[in-house]
Parts: C-alpha cells; structure tokens; sequence
C-alpha cells in the first residue's frame, strides 16, 4: 500500500520506471545520427511498453488508495478479505414446484441467493482499513495516522481510548449506508485483541439530556 509518510505510516519508497537507453551511447558515436534515430525510437517504445506499463500497474494493482476493481480483487485474496455480499437463501418450505411456496428453480434453492459486489471506493477504503489491521499494533497514535489518510476525503476521524478495555471510532462525516454495512459487518476497524471497539457517527444526534439532544421532550418519546 503507498502510503505518504515512511517513518509514520512505513510506505514503501517511491519507483521510477523510466529507461533512458541514450546514457547506453559511448561518447564516440554521440554524432551517429542513425544510431540515436534508433535507439529514440527504441525509447519511445520502452516509453509506452515498459514506463507506462508499470506506471498504470503501480496505480491500478499495487496501491490501495487508487487500485481498479482488478488489482482491488487481486488484494482481496493477498489480504484474505472478500468484497461482495451474499443475500443468503429463505428458510421455509422444502423442494416443490407450488407456484407461490416451494422451493424450486425459480423460488429458492436455485434462484433465491445473489451476491453484490462493494462498490470500488468502499473496497479501496476495506482493503486499506484490512491492511492496517494486520501490520499495526493498534496503538491510539499509529490509529489516528492511518484515519487522517484513510478518510482524508470524507473528514474527520479520531479514536477514542476509555483505558477500560474499550474504544470507539469517531467519524465527524455522515456514515453513508455501504461503510455501516462495512464497519457492522466486517469487524475491519482495527483494535487490540480484547478490546470492546464501537464507533460513532458525529454527525448524528443522540439520546441525551442536553439542548437538542434526543430525549423525553425532544424527538424521541414526546417531541
């Protein structure tokens, strides 16, 4: 994952996929003009087969933050996460050809069960979120790092350590409904091993007893 800060974050240096097969030229045939007509148009080819090969390698398959769908589904098996949703088959009455109630081809057993896939952004930020919970040690700090690059385009987002065994996520954005599903669904927020983590949405108001809190009188069971 290419990541921004080395020392903070441990990205991975920076490549440079450039040929320059003109420094090949001794100094003798600097003034051979068919042999640098060659070797400019060698270059060129190298410019568009292996530059830009891996250059777009580099931004499609290898770093999290702008890999497409392929190189997202090349990650999902290295990190062992998968990005698609099953809606599992209904429970109910057993294999028949009943028109409204068995479980046939087309009601059920064969029909009934579909997977979606994540949409690509929710993938990039899932994958990311997988990759920082396998090589962090989840400390308060390190968290809060890899939040301000993670969510970089959506806002701020914080830990909050209780020192009870507890933490909490805090996004100060609207969770939209595919990273609930993500953070719900996937236990992928990293924390320590034994810790309780939950996480807030900021942007919400809450039950509570302060001005414009959800409470008796306001919203929830009398407003």
């Amino acid at each position: 994952m290419s990541l921004t800060n080395d020392e903070d974050t441990g990205a991975i240096q920076q490549f440079d996929f450039s040929v320059d097969l003109l420094r090949a030229i001794l100094w003798q045939y600097t003034t051979a003009t068919n042999l640098q007509g060659l070797l400019n148009q060698k270059a060129a080819w190298y410019d568009t087969n292996q530059t830009q090969f891996w250059e777009d390698w580099y931004t499609n398959v290898f770093d999290l933050a702008t890999a497409n769908d392929f190189g997202l589904s090349v990650w999902s098996i290295i990190l062992g996460l998968p990005l698609f949703v099953n809606t599992g088959t209904p429970t109910g009455p057993v294999f028949g050809f009943d028109a409204q109630t068995g479980y046939n081809f087309d009601n059920g057993i064969f029909g009934g069960s579909t997977s979606y896939d994540l949409p690509t952004e929710t993938k990039r930020i899932a994958l990311q979120l997988r990759y920082f919970q396998l090589t962090s040690s989840g400390t308060v700090p390190e968290t809060n790092r890899m939040l301000a690059y993670v969510f970089r385009n959506f806002g701020q987002a914080w830990l909050i350590d209780y020192h009870d065994m507890a933490q909490a996520y805090v996004f100060n954005f609207p969770v939209t409904f595919d990273l609930e599903y993500l953070f719900n669904s996937y236990d992928i927020l990293p924390r320590p091993a034994g810790v309780q983590s939950t996480w807030i949405d900021a942007t919400l108001v809450y039950f509570g007893f302060a001005t414009g809190d959800f409470n008796f009188d306001n919203g929830i069971f009398g407003g």
